[in-house]
């Protein structure tokens, strides 16, 4: 054997048993995709709108404090939309002293002033900034929440360039709708103190403030399911958030009943404290995704560790320590699609879909044997060494199996036996055309190789663009059509060559090819 062949069939051995080391053992090495393992395919939508309300709401509350603290006047704050609002009534003596904290605190927005009225819009970049900051932030509430839930390999990830869907994939989930609760939970947390309430309605409980809800309040709801009944009037202002609690579990209260164990940080610790010690005697509201659970009275000051009671169940404790540990959702969200596959199904998948290939690859193996002779058996031999290439770079990259990326497999075949005999074509032409064996080789490969290339460059830029746009199912066939094109450009082409020069070399004299 020339010296420069066996460095060849020393790469050809190094790459297919490292790929083949790779893949084993496949159980272990392979990951399943839902169709073929079963469990939830879900695609949600952030709510982005929810977050710019959120940011305004707050700037809001803060020009009211600074123009308390600048003694400026004004009639009222009315909003306009979820990125922009006005200030009506100012004083006009006042103007140059409202632009100037305008210009000092509100930075990322525009504003124009006319005769009494002040309007604030939202800087573009910025709302565009917070709406793909409350999408990311969504996946990593996600992401925390169903890593907690103990899901193997979950997939979560935003769909598309920028977009506000996210892909949730959860294989081997046997609980959706318990999965689902928790997901979608925004888990906004709030701690309000009582200004009135409960009444059996809201008229009532506006009753004394002349039928009109104070500027610095806000009408909220009781949670019936947690035996809370009637309307409260809370505080605007929350003294802490679940944002603020550092740690959640169960725990049970005196009555060995199961209640929500909290530690705040230490900074809303302070704040807990203060608010706690000026209102002894007072009720302070625990609202959650804007309903009152539980309106306890202050007993006494308290720091940085509670309890958050409301008629829970084991299971509904548990799954609000969840929530809050892995933080609150930055907006809400609204399921788009969804799809349950049970193990059996995928099961069966598997079996279908390995028949399937199975038979694919013995009818083109028996094709290429039967019309080529014993170039079909090299063929066979590229074929079985890009499978194993293939599924080691699966392995590798740990790319998950999908029922398409199974038919993604056999496109695969199908591909790597065209090159074989755009291949053999040519070298048959070319001894016909009475060229000898080892010159017809050189020059069939040459000349194939350009229309091989071609070809599957413009199968992977199409691929490219499934695996980008498309959804799980549909990335798992992008992803083994290109890790098996390449691979059969390397199995085709040069190990296919590689076999052909090893059976020249052996022979001194080759006149005829079984081709």
């Amino acid at each position: 054997m020339k010296k420069d062949l066996m460095w060849k069939w020393i790469l050809i051995a190094i790459v297919v048993i490292g790929t083949g080391f790779l893949t084993f053992p496949p159980k272990q090495k392979i990951k399943l995709g839902l169709d073929l393992k079963g469990g939830m395919h879900l695609v949600l939508k952030v709510e982005t709108n929810d977050a710019l309300n959120m940011e305004t709401d707050h700037q809001i509350l803060r020009i009211q404090d600074l123009f308390k603290e600048k003694i400026i006047k004004y009639s009222s704050i009315k909003k306009l939309g979820v990125s922009s609002f006005e200030i009506e009534g100012i004083d006009s003596s006042q103007e140059d002293e409202i632009k100037n904290i305008l210009d000092q605190y509100f930075i990322d927005w525009d504003y124009s002033i006319f005769s009494n009225v002040v309007r604030l819009s939202m800087r573009l970049n910025i709302a565009t900034q917070i709406r793909d900051q409350s999408v990311s932030q969504a996946i990593e509430t996600i992401r925390n929440r169903v890593d907690e839930f103990g899901v193997a390999e979950p997939v979560i990830q935003r769909q598309g360039m920028g977009g506000e869907r996210i892909l949730v994939q959860l294989p081997g989930v046997s609980d959706p709708d318990r999965v689902k609760a928790i997901i979608k939970s925004t888990a906004l947390l709030e701690w309000k103190l009582v200004v009135a309430g409960p009444a059996p309605s809201e008229e009532a409980l506006l009753k004394d403030f002349g039928g009109v809800v104070p500027g610095d309040a806000d009408v909220v709801r009781g949670d019936p399911r947690k035996g809370v009944e009637g309307f409260y009037l809370l505080k605007k202002v929350a003294a802490v958030t679940g944002k603020d609690i550092r740690n959640a579990r169960r725990s049970t209260d005196e009555f060995n009943q199961p209640v929500v164990s909290f530690t705040l940080s230490s900074a809303a610790g302070k704040i807990f404290e203060k608010v706690t010690s000026q209102n002894i005697g007072k009720p302070l509201a625990i609202v959650l995704d804007n309903k009152v659970i539980s309106a306890p009275t202050i007993q006494a000051t308290i720091r940085d560790q509670g309890i958050i009671t409301g008629r829970f169940s084991i299971e509904e404790v548990d799954d609000l320590s969840l929530v809050l540990r892995s933080g609150s959702l930055p907006a809400s969200i609204k399921y788009l699609e969804e799809r349950t596959v049970g193990p059996s199904l995928g099961i069966d998948s598997i079996r279908k879909g390995l028949t399937s290939y199975l038979i694919a690859l013995v009818l083109v193996i028996l094709f290429m044997i039967i019309y080529y002779k014993a170039a079909g058996v090299n063929a066979f031999v590229a074929l079985i060494f890009n499978m194993i290439i293939l599924l080691g770079v699966m392995s590798y990259f740990k790319a998950t199996l999908t029922l398409p990326g199974i038919a993604g497999i056999i496109l695969t075949v199908g591909m790597a036996v065209d090159a074989n005999v755009l291949i053999f074509e040519r070298i048959r032409e070319d001894l016909r055309l009475g060229k000898t064996v080892r010159a017809a080789i050189a020059s069939g490969f040459s000349k194939a190789f350009v229309t091989i290339l071609d070809s599957n460059i413009t199968t992977i830029i199409a691929a490219v663009f499934l695996f980008q746009f498309g959804t799980g199912p549909v990335k798992g066939f992008a992803v083994t059509l290109i890790i098996g094109i390449v691979a059969s450009m390397f199995t085709a082409v040069f190990v296919s060559r590689n076999i052909f020069e090893l059976i020249i070399s052996k022979r001194r004299k080759i006149e005829k090819l079984s081709i």
